[in-house]
């Protein structure tokens, strides 16, 4: 594990410096630091807003240090290459990670949100359905929540994946191109759907509703599920008390999300209220919901190989 240590002892004493260090008593343990990734949305950057994380750590010896990631998949990767111990996002990046080598462990996720992502079209489009989309160009992230519901989507509609022209773009350019006409269609999560129906007037086509249940996954690396969890059960802890807080303060939250997503709180608002608060442990129906997503991933070539979704799963008891 990969710990930014912080002690009394500095790189930069010399031996004068050391002789007082000495004389001064016993030199303090040093603390080991929780390096968490956090995304503009969700319920982690509450957390950092907050500040109870770092005082109910502070007992144990543990500092936190906050990272920020555009989006999951830049999160996840960051945590593969050993510059976070943990973050959370939906539910394609971790198994796009996975498949890609990530040490990554599946911790806890949020309840399903289904109607906080969406298949978008203009106002004015004339398409109606999701059957109307085969031979259009649909903008989308790749990698994230939203892939999977075009996924379903289509299949539901009997459109071949392979029918569509698929425009990879994170949420700025997805939207720029949504407005200039480019695009056909926009598949996007919340909040950022929430403001696009705002401004645009935009039309959603389908929402998960019925297909997807758009969870929100806790991740850490192995090394730190394994030789942290006392710390680790601290930080779901603290999660838990703040979705709880979240749940009944649904203008004070929009309030505090506004100023880092760049969005008004009342379109927050909006958004907020198609999901809830409340971190669960993982469960053998989840791990099943998750497999499904990675078997379809990789039937349509989206990942290299199959992979097994319970071996990045701590035993469910």
């Amino acid at each position: 594990m990969r710990f930014s240590r912080r002690g009394v002892l500095t790189a930069g004493l010399g031996a004068a410096g050391l002789a007082l260090a000495a004389a001064s008593g016993p030199v303090r343990a040093e603390t080991k630091t929780v390096r968490i990734g956090i995304q503009k949305y969700g319920t982690l950057i509450l957390l950092k807003g907050k500040g109870a994380l770092e005082k109910a750590l502070e007992p144990l010896g543990y500092s936190v240090s906050w990272t920020e990631f555009p989006a999951g998949p830049q999160l996840l990767e960051g945590l593969n290459v050993g510059a976070i111990d943990f973050g959370s996002t939906g539910e394609a990046p971790p198994i796009f990670a996975q498949a890609a080598g990530a040490p990554l462990f599946y911790v806890a996720h949020e309840p399903p949100a289904p109607r906080g992502e969406a298949i978008l079209v203009p106002k004015d489009s004339p398409i109606q359905s999701v059957s109307d989309l085969k031979g259009k160009k649909v903008a989308l992230n790749k990698g994230s929540n939203v892939h999977y519901l075009l996924v379903k989507a289509l299949e539901q509609a009997q459109v071949a994946y392979k029918d569509i022209e698929t425009k990879f773009l994170p949420p700025a350019d997805a939207r720029a191109a949504f407005e200039q006409g480019s695009v056909d269609a926009w598949v996007i999560w919340d909040p950022f759907q929430a403001a696009a129906e705002a401004a645009t007037g935009a039309r959603t086509l389908v929402n998960g509703e019925g297909l997807v249940a758009n969870h929100q996954f806790y991740l850490g690396t192995r090394d730190f599920v394994s030789a942290h969890a006392q710390a680790l059960d601290v930080v779901i802890a603290e999660i838990g008390k703040l979705d709880a807080w979240a749940n009944g303060n649904t203008d004070a939250v929009a309030d505090q999300l506004s100023a880092s997503v760049g969005i008004p709180a009342p379109v927050l608002k909006v958004a907020l209220e198609r999901q809830t608060f409340g971190v669960k442990p993982i469960s053998a129906e989840v791990v099943a919901q998750q497999q499904q997503i990675a078997d379809a991933f990789h039937k349509l070539g989206l990942i290299p190989k199959a992979i097994s979704i319970a071996e990045a799963v701590p035993k469910i008891t």
